[in-house]
């Protein structure tokens, strides 16, 4: 199923729960890339793939949404990587941002224990966190 309409922008029923509590620009990033994926591969996991990757690129995860990243790039070690990749993904945190970053976003999701953590165990407390948000926002 497309993820845009005719208007080119993301049909909101047709995208990831988290997405949908995003803004437009993130909501566009993926629907358009899925459906430049679907027609080049015409495989809806390996397009779903695709689109968080490009997502990810430009959009971080806090809490139960996305929100555009200070700077482009790579969001972790495996997608700097590119294509297929055994290392594991922070699940939408940039684990490239610098830990004063990372350190705000604890701040901002009340992550306990966070002043005395280092930046990787910042990382999984933002994913776990993270994680804890989407499943309230889902009704989970």
């Amino acid at each position: 199923m497309p993820k845009t309409g005719k208007n080119h922008h993301a049909l909101k029923k047709e995208l990831p729960s988290t997405l949908q509590r995003s803004g437009q620009e993130a909501q566009d990033t993926f629907a358009k890339t899925y459906d430049s994926a679907m027609e080049s591969y015409n495989d809806e996991g390996r397009a779903a793939r695709t689109a968080f990757a490009a997502l990810k690129h430009s959009h971080e995860k806090v809490a139960d949404h996305w929100e555009p990243k200070a700077e482009n790039g790579p969001s972790d070690e495996r997608a700097e990587q590119g294509g297929l990749s055994d290392k594991p993904t922070a699940g939408g945190v940039d684990a490239n941002a610098s830990k004063a970053h990372l350190y705000k976003l604890a701040k901002e999701l009340d992550v306990a224990g966070r002043s005395t953590m280092g930046k990787d165990q910042l990382v999984q407390a933002l994913r776990k966190a993270n994680d804890a948000a989407t499943r309230r926002a889902s009704g989970g």
